[in-house]
C-alpha cells in the first residue's frame, strides 16, 4: 500500500477517530524508540564502563579515557557536520518548536539527537536520557503526522503527544510525562491537547511495560514511609540542600555556556570533549578511591544501591562535587543529553549525605535515609526544571511508594520557594533566552485581550530589507534577491516611505524615477491593538516601526505578520481537540 493511498483512506475517516488512530501511532512509535534509546544506551555503558571496572585501574584509567574522548568526538562531528540544533537537553528546543514552527521538527534533528544521545551518554558523559528522549519522539511524531498528510502548520498535536510519549516510556511515568508536558512544554494544564497527550502518554507506559519491564525504576521496601519526627524535621534541610545544589547547576551550566559562546578560537566539534575530559578526570578520581563509576553516565547503578542497601554518606557528599562539576561541563560545553537523570543524582545523593550526617545523632533509621534521599530527588529536579507536580509524580512513579507523598509535597514547597527567590526563569526559560529568543515572542498569552496588549515588537521583523537609494541599479538589484511587494526607504533626511515592487518595476520598464509613499509608522513600545488601525489606514498593508518618532527605523510589520499570529493565537486557544 502506498503512502498516497493511505492518506486517501485517512482523509476518509471521520475527524475524530483519524485523531485517535494518529495519536495511537505516535504513542507506539514515540514509545519504541525511546524503549530503543534506553537499551542502547544500557548496552553500550555495561560493555564499555561495566567491563572496564571489573579490571584492573591501569586498564579502567586507559580504557575509559578512550571511550569519553572518542565518543565525545564523534559526538562533536555529528552535532556540528549535521544539526547543531540537537545539542543540550532537546526539550528547550521541542518547546520553540512547537510554538514557533507550530510543531514542526525537521528529520535530522531526529536522528541525529537519537544517535548522538546513544553516543554520549552512552559513552560516560554526565547527562541524562529523558530531555533527548522528550526531543526526538516529539520529532518523530512530527513527521510521521507530515507523512500521514498532516500540513505543517498543524503539527502541535503530534508534537505533544510524541514528546508524553517518549517520556513516559523513558521512565516508566505515564502521569508525571502527561504534566511535564502539559506543565513545561504547552504551559497549560487546561491545553486542549490534553486527550492526545493522555493517550499518547498511556500508549508509550504500555509499550515500555510490554519491551522492558512493569517495575518502577527503583525499588525501594515495600510499605516505605516516614518512621520518626526527626524525618520531617529534616524533609526540609534535604529540600533545600538538593535545591541549592540544583540551581547551582543551573547557575554554572549557564554561565559556562555562555562563556563558551563567546570564546570563538575553539572549534564547536570540540566542545563535547572538553566536558568528556573533565568528566574522565573527575571520574577516575571517584573510581579510584571507591571503585564507583557513577560519575559517568546516568549514575543510577549507585543511585539505586541508595534508595535499597543503604550507602554510605561520605561517599554521597564526594559524588555530589564530582557529578555536579561533570554535569556543568557536559552541558556548558555544549553535549547531547538532558539534566532530569543528573538532578535525580544530585538531589537523592544530597539526601543520603544529610541523612547520613545526622543520623547517628538523631537515631534515624535505614528507611528514614531513604525517605530524605526521595526528598531530595524531588526537591533537586523540582528547583530546576519549575515543574511542581511533575517532580512530585515522577519521583512517586519511579519508586512506586504512595506514602511518600506527603514529604514529597512538603520539600517541594521549599524547592519552588527557594527557585522563586534565587532564579526568575527556569532551566529550559534561561536557555531560550540566553539564545536571544524573548519569551513572549515564544509564547503566546492565553486570550485575545491579553495578546493585543502586547507591544508591537512582539511580532514585528527586526531584519527588513530597506532601500537607502533610488538609483535604478540599486533598485533592479534589491528586487531581483528579494521577492518581497513592498521595501521601506529611508533617505539621508527624509522621513522613511514604501517603495511597492510594481511601482518599481513600472519605473525600471519606463527608465524614470520611482514614485514612493509616505510609510505608516508605530513605536515599538506601542500596542499591537494600536497596530491594527494603523495597518487598516495603511493603503498597502505595512507599517513601519520606529525607535522615537520621527526617528530610526527598527523594522517592519505586514498584515500578513499581524493575521499569521492571530490565526496561531487562535489555533491555540479556540481550536477543538477531538480527543478533548
Amino acid at each position: 500500500m502506498t503512502l498516497s493511498l493511505i492518506r486517501q483512506k485517512l482523509r476518509r475517516l471521520p475527524q475524530r477517530t483519524r485523531s485517535i488512530l494518529a495519536t495511537c501511532v505516535y504513542g507506539l512509535a514515540a514509545g519504541g524508540a525511546a524503549v530503543a534509546f534506553q537499551l542502547s544506551i544500557n548496552f553500550v555503558f555495561k560493555a564499555t564502563y561495566g567491563t572496564l571496572a571489573q579490571q584492573s585501574k591501569a586498564l579502567f584509567l586507559g580504557g575509559s579515557f578512550v571511550v569519553i574522548m572518542g565518543s565525545s568526538l564523534i559526538v562533536g562531528f555529528l552535532l556540528n557536520l549535521f544539526c547543531r540544533e540537537a545539542a543540550g537537553s532537546g526539550i528547550p528546543q521541542l518547546k520553540l518548536a512547537f510554538w514557533k514552527d507550530f510543531g514542526c521538527v525537521p528529520w535530522r534533528v531526529v536522528w541525529v539527537k537519537f544517535v548522538a544521545g546513544i553516543v554520549s551518554i552512552g559513552g560516560g558523559a554526565s547527562l541524562g536520557r529523558e530531555g533527548p528522549s522528550v526531543h526526538f519522539a516529539g520529532g518523530l511524531a512530527s513527521n510521521l503526522a507530515g507523512l500521514m498528510g498532516e500540513p505543517k502548520q498543524n503539527r502541535r498535536n503530534a508534537a505533544a503527544a510524541g514528546a508524553a510519549a517518549g517520556l513516559a516510556a523513558a521512565f516508566n511515568t505515564p502521569l508525571a510525562a502527561i504534566t511535564f508536558v502539559l506543565e513545561e512544554i504547552i504551559e497549560d494544564l487546561n491545553s486542549r491537547f490534553l486527550g492526545s497527550v493522555l493517550l499518547a502518554s498511556v500508549i508509550g507506559a504500555l509499550v515500555v511495560h510490554g519491551l522492558v519491564s512493569k517495575q518502577p525504576a527503583f525499588s525501594l521496601a515495600n510499605n516505605l514511609e516516614p518512621s520518626s519526627w526527626p524525618v520531617y524535621v529534616l524533609t526540609p534541610v534535604v529540600a533545600f540542600a538538593a535545591s541549592m545544589v540544583g540551581l547551582l547547576f543551573q547557575k554554572s551550566a549557564l554561565d559556562l555556556r555562555a562563556r563558551r559562546k563567546e570564546f570563538t578560537r575553539m572549534p564547536g566539534w570540540l566542545g563535547p570533549s572538553m566536558g568528556g575530559l573533565v568528566t574522565w578526570v573527575l571520574g577516575s578520581a571517584v573510581f579510584l578511591y571507591s571503585g564507583s563509576v557513577a560519575v559517568f553516565g546516568l549514575g543510577y547503578g549507585d543511585l539505586s544501591k541508595a534508595l535499597s542497601d543503604g550507602f554510605d554518606w561520605k561517599l554521597a557528599g564526594l559524588l555530589i562535587a564530582a557529578k555536579l562539576i561533570a554535569t556543568v561541563a557536559c552541558y556548558g560545553f555544549g553535549g547531547c543529553g538532558g539534566i532530569f537523570s543528573p538532578m535525580l543524582f544530585l538531589g537523592g545523593m544530597s539526601g543520603v549525605f544529610i541523612g547520613g550526617f545526622f543520623g547517628e545523632v538523631l537515631h534515624l533509621s535505614a528507611a528514614d535515609q531513604i525517605v530524605l534521599a526521595v526528598v531530595g530527588m524531588s526537591a533537586c529536579l523540582g528547583a530546576v526544571v519549575r515543574a511542581p507536580v511533575t517532580s512530585i509524580l515522577i519521583v512517586f512513579e519511579m519508586t512506586h511508594q504512595f506514602s511518600l507523598v506527603p514529604v514529597l509535597m512538603l520539600g517541594t514547597l521549599v524547592s519552588q520557594t527557594l527557585r522563586v527567590r534565587f532564579a526568575k526563569h527556569n532551566f529550559y526559560e534561561a536557555l531560550l533566552i540566553q539564545d536571544g529568543h524573548v519569551l513572549e515572542h515564544v509564547i503566546p498569552p492565553r486570550d485575545l485581550q491579553s495578546w493585543q496588549q502586547l507591544p508591537v515588537s512582539t511580532i514585528a521583523n527586526f531584519h527588513p530589507i530597506m532601500l537607502s537609494s533610488l538609483a535604478s541599479g540599486e533598485i533592479q538589484k534589491t528586487l531581483t534577491a528579494h521577492p518581497f511587494q513592498y521595501f521601506p526607504v529611508v533617505l539621508p533626511g527624509q522621513p522613511a516611505q514604501i517603495l511597492s515592487r510594481r511601482e518599481a518595476e513600472t519605473a525600471l520598464a519606463g527608465q524614470r524615477p520611482p514614485c514612493v509613499e509616505p510609510a505608516v509608522t508605530c513605536l515599538a513600545s506601542q500596542t499591537i491593538r494600536d497596530l491594527q488601525s494603523l495597518l487598516v489606514e495603511s493603503g498597502h498593508g505595512v507599517v513601519l516601526v520606529l525607535d522615537v518618532a520621527g526617528g530610526k527605523v527598527l523594522g517592519l510589520i505586514t498584515l500578513h505578520d499581524l493575521l499569521r499570529a492571530q490565526m496561531s493565537l487562535g489555533r491555540d486557544n479556540t481550536g477543538a481537540d477531538a480527543l478533548g
